[in-house]
């Protein structure tokens, strides 16, 4: 079962805006006193919200479609339909929102950033609010706006401030797990690292994080191997670190082809 997901579809509908009620207001003595029938609520948003605590679009990846709550229709005794929840969806900070065509709609980075991913609809007007001199008493409300829906590509760009690129089993994992907190998996095979890892590294008064992706083989840019599916997370890095094996035993490798290579 996938653990760590950087890319999904999701489908997302804003929530439909509730009815305007048509209702005539009836008093004692006076059997009709006029319009009182108020507006429906308004449909909920569905909002994309750069969330620290989140790493991965995993939630999405088993749940794909969201759908904010819709309003409720207005009612007689001028009393307004409730309007509905927005839903907030938290996401990854560095996460790329794009249209099914590669548009890019929002680039969210920095916790608390929002995206506005479908928006709810309008609730419907009631017969009160429209009203007017030469209608006084409209026998009718307007039924509420159907809220927003969209088909968004989530990319996930891990923020970054170095990033270190190699060939498998050059010790990139290695050096990040003698560097900081992070502990990936180590082994004496390739392709070892199979996700992104991050790492925080605190060298005196200056503290930076470190990305370690899965290696790089020769073919990569035509598709080979792991690394090319995520060399996306390098892309936000201020600082690339080509970790090179000058040890080596495969034949017909050395640090400088090494070097060429990547």
């Amino acid at each position: 079962m996938a653990s760590f997901v950087d890319r999904v579809v999701l489908h997302v509908a804003g929530g439909d805006g509730g009815n305007g009620c048509a209702s005539i207001r009836r008093e004692k003595f006076k059997p009709l006193a006029g319009p009182d029938g108020a507006n429906g609520g308004r449909g909920g948003d569905v909002i994309l919200e750069v969330d620290p605590q989140t790493t991965t679009l995993l939630a999405y990846h088993h749940a794909p479609h969201r759908r904010a709550v819709s309003g409720t229709q207005g009612q007689g005794d001028m009393r307004m339909g409730k309007s509905g929840e927005d839903l907030v969806l938290p996401v990854p900070d560095g996460t790329v929102v794009k249209t099914a065509d590669g548009e890019v709609l929002a680039d969210l980075v920095g916790a608390g950033t929002r995206f506005v991913a479908a928006a709810g609809g309008r609730g419907g007007l009631g017969n009160a609010a429209l009203s007017s001199p030469r209608r006084k008493a409209p026998g009718f409300a307007l039924l509420g706006e159907p809220g927003e829906s969209a088909d968004l590509v989530l990319e996930l760009k891990s923020v970054a401030d170095v990033a270190l690129v190699g060939f498998p089993s050059a010790g990139k994992s290695s050096l990040i797990a003698a560097m900081s907190a992070a502990r990936p998996k180590i082994a004496d095979y390739p392709f070892t690292t199979l996700v992104p890892n991050l790492g925080v590294v605190q060298a005196g008064e200056e503290r930076y994080t470190v990305a370690d992706v899965p290696g790089l083989i020769p073919g990569a840019s035509q598709g080979k191997g792991l690394g090319l599916e995520f060399l996306r997370h390098v892309e936000r890095c201020a600082v690339l670190v080509h970790v090179l094996d000058c040890a080596t035993l495969e034949p017909g490798r050395d640090p400088l082809s090494d070097l060429d290579i990547l």
